[in-house]
């Protein structure tokens, strides 16, 4: 029986034209009949290109009008078609477009629809898979009515989103920013969702208005101030479920650890509340010194898998920037275990002995105890009196009057030697002829700083006489539990660098590999457990050799291989790494600040690399004209243009060179001594660029190994 629609070839195909509509790949064509075999038929489109059309696919034979005049006759016919009325009186069995184009057209059942009104039926119903489903070319069946009151329903939600796409982007582009808009900022900007409202009201208002999104929202008043939009954005990346710390408990140590005969000192800045390490010096004058390296020891408490340890886990580290803090753990626990003085701590102590005369270390022993903890010294407080010119004097005559005069001047003497030794190994000196830069904040309240505080910048030079001392100290300790590690047979999370060659990084690992940068055959970073959670984990694993010793391989929180040690690798390094150019970015953040409150035009800098130039006296890189071509270390003064908070850009322009070429050169070759080969760029310009397209369906310097 013929398909309703369709009729096979009669003897007038021979004498007049006929024409066929068929279906080919999801769209309707029509042309005129050249031949039929049983399977096919031949057909010429307006066109004049001939195609093969499977019978199958041929759905309706007609003789006028034309093709292209029939197409737009059951086009124009659509709109007369109703579907909710349709859908009402259709069979609730499968029925061909040409049965309902007799039902809803022809006033007489028994009379067939024109073919303009089947192919207007055919063309209302393939466009409404909503309220009819294909059963097959040319047959339909229509949705159950909760289906299709859940279509309906869909529907009327995409017109209503799309309307509301289309008002935001009208109100962005006269400058106001919605209020969805304005609450999922952070996510349209970084990582968007496609398919939300609120992401394509951005992009159609960008395009509208060919405006860079980013440029667009600041328009609109979307970003509250610069600096919040650095710090929120940072939030929403690193800490998208707050800051605020779980209710926890510092728990007890339960360890009877014995009483050090010891008067140990720490020195830090006076910012620090994370107190992780303190000095003591023993047998001065003796001939024989012991030397005391003393650590927090929260590992003796908070054990792997507790509460505070997942806390620990979730941050990696303390996140540092000017006139604030995030703490790897809350407050109340880093009191707890921190080394405070008047107080007796427990700890993992080092202890060294060495020949007073040659620095010669003869015997290292590690110990878990509690230390009495006599100071706590402060840098900026006391680098102005323990200087280079302090510790020259003290060398012949021992400064007994001031507070750990002695001391200080033997571990002055023992940090020299001990940097002296690593130099050897490194192949070329430590030079530090760049500044460490301080910010300070006139902020009362000590809480999270808002971004328009007056911000001050001081320098406090890098290898200071307390910064070697400390950083030495640390060095020691941190290359001494690495090889202990080892000999135990106990993994550890170590930093290597295979050489100093250009490009070759510091890498993370769990095995003892020399550290090229450092001059030491291992070094892991155990120093900081409140600060750092390396520094944590390794400190579990070193009490566990101290109170197993050869055994503690098989009772070690993280046997050898362990996968999960390689999970904390990764996820410290990523961490790490964001923490760190968060700290970069906010700082060049209050220096562009400090640019703007002091009024300052012009600076002194010097070329480095293309056309990039260091401030002098600030922690600033920036991009200057008339740099391109200037020899590295070409002295210059720059005049600065306009300052943008938001892309922490700020471009320069060289009015003057301040050198000569012999000058350059030397400048040039102090900065690659100091630099060993390394720009830091010092958190340059950010890029911020949304994806506007459719949605598809380590070097080390000392001082830093001491933090």
């Amino acid at each position: 029986m013929p398909r309703e629609g369709y009729y096979r070839a009669s003897p007038r195909l021979k004498d007049s034209v006929v024409f066929v509509l068929f279906e080919e790949t999801g769209k309707f064509l029509a042309g005129r009949i050249l031949s039929e075999a049983d399977s096919s038929l031949q057909v010429e489109l307006d066109s004049g290109k001939r195609v093969k059309v499977k019978s199958a696919n041929a759905l309706l034979k007609f003789e006028k009008p034309a093709p292209a005049e029939f197409i737009a006759a059951g086009q124009r016919l659509i709109e007369e078609i109703d579907l909710d009325l349709a859908w009402e009186f259709a069979s609730d069995e499968e029925f061909g477009f040409a049965e309902l184009a007799r039902d809803y057209f022809s006033a007489d059942a028994s009379k067939p629809a024109s073919a303009e009104q089947q192919a207007a039926a055919l063309f209302r119903l393939y466009d409404a898979p909503h309220y009819f489903r294909r059963a097959g070319k040319g047959r339909f069946k229509k949705a159950p009515p909760e289906i299709l009151q859940q279509a309906l329903a869909a529907i009327k939600k995409k017109k209503q989103i799309t309307a509301q796409i289309a008002a935001w982007a009208e109100e962005l582009g006269q400058g106001q920013c919605p209020a969805p808009i304005r609450d999922q900022l952070y996510k349209i900007l970084f990582k968007p969702d496609k398919n939300s409202a609120e992401y394509k009201a951005v992009v159609d208002a960008s395009r509208a208005t060919h405006t860079a999104p980013l440029d667009l929202l600041q328009k609109a008043g979307a970003i509250a101030s610069p600096y919040q939009f650095h710090w929120k954005r940072f939030l929403f990346e690193n800490f998208p479920k707050g800051t605020r710390f779980p209710e926890l408990q510092a728990p007890p140590i339960k360890d009877e650890l014995p009483l050090a005969e010891v008067r140990a000192f720490s020195i830090d800045d006076s910012s620090t509340t994370e107190i992780d390490d303190a000095l003591s010096v023993q047998g001065l004058g003796s001939g024989v010194i012991t030397l005391g390296v003393h650590i927090a020891a929260p590992g003796l408490a908070v054990l792997p898998g507790s509460p505070i340890d997942a806390v620990g886990r979730a941050r990696m580290s303390t996140v540092y920037m000017p006139g604030y803090k995030l703490t790897m753990l809350p407050d109340d626990v880093v009191q707890a275990y921190t080394l405070q003085e008047g107080r007796n701590c427990p700890a993992l102590s080092l202890y060294l002995t060495m020949d007073e005369a040659t620095l010669e270390v003869k015997q290292t022993v590690t110990r878990l105890e509690q230390v009495p903890i006599v100071s706590n010294l402060r840098h900026d407080q006391l680098d102005t009196t323990f200087t280079e010119a302090f510790f020259e004097a003290a060398q012949s005559a021992p400064r007994a009057d001031v507070q750990w005069g002695v001391e200080l001047t033997f571990m002055h003497r023992l940090a020299r030697h001990l940097k002296a030794q690593r130099e050897i190994v490194r192949g070329k000196p430590e030079n530090f002829n760049r500044p460490d830069y301080n910010f300070k904040l006139d902020n009362p309240t000590g809480g999270e700083p808002q971004g328009i505080e007056t911000v001050s910048i001081s320098t406090r030079q890098r290898g200071s006489p307390l910064d070697l001392i400390v950083a030495e100290a640390m060095i020691l300790a941190n290359s001494t539990w690495g090889q202990w590690l080892a000999e135990h047979g106990v993994p550890g999370i170590y930093r290597s660098q295979a050489s100093m060659a250009p490009g070759v990084k510091v890498r993370m690992g769990t095995k003892a590999l020399p550290h090229a940068g450092m001059g030491v055959k291992s070094y892991v970073w155990a120093t900081s457990p409140l600060r750092r959670y390396t520094d944590l984990v390794n400190q579990w694993q070193i009490i566990a050799c101290v109170k197993h010793g050869r055994s503690a391989a098989l009772v070690a929180p993280f046997k050898p291989k362990d996968a999960d040690l390689f999970s904390v690798i990764s996820c410290f390094d990523a961490a790490y790494s964001a923490y760190n150019g968060f700290q970069s970015g906010i700082e060049r953040y209050w220096t562009l600040k400090y640019l703007e409150q002091n009024g300052i035009t012009e600076l002194t800098a010097t070329s480095f690399k293309d056309n990039l130039v260091r401030a002098d006296t600030l922690p600033l890189v920036l991009g200057a004209m008339g740099a391109q071509g200037l020899p590295r270390g070409a002295h210059v003064r720059v005049k600065l243009g306009e300052i943008d908070e938001i892309t922490l850009d700020v471009f320069g322009t060289v009015i003057e060179r301040l050198d000569t070429e012999a000058e350059a050169a030397s400048s040039a070759a102090q900065a690659d001594d100091s630099d060993d080969g390394e720009d830091d760029l010092a958190a340059g310009p950010i890029s911020i660029a949304v994806d506007i397209s459719e949605p598809q369906a380590d070097a080390e310097a000392a001082p830093a190994a001491a933090g």
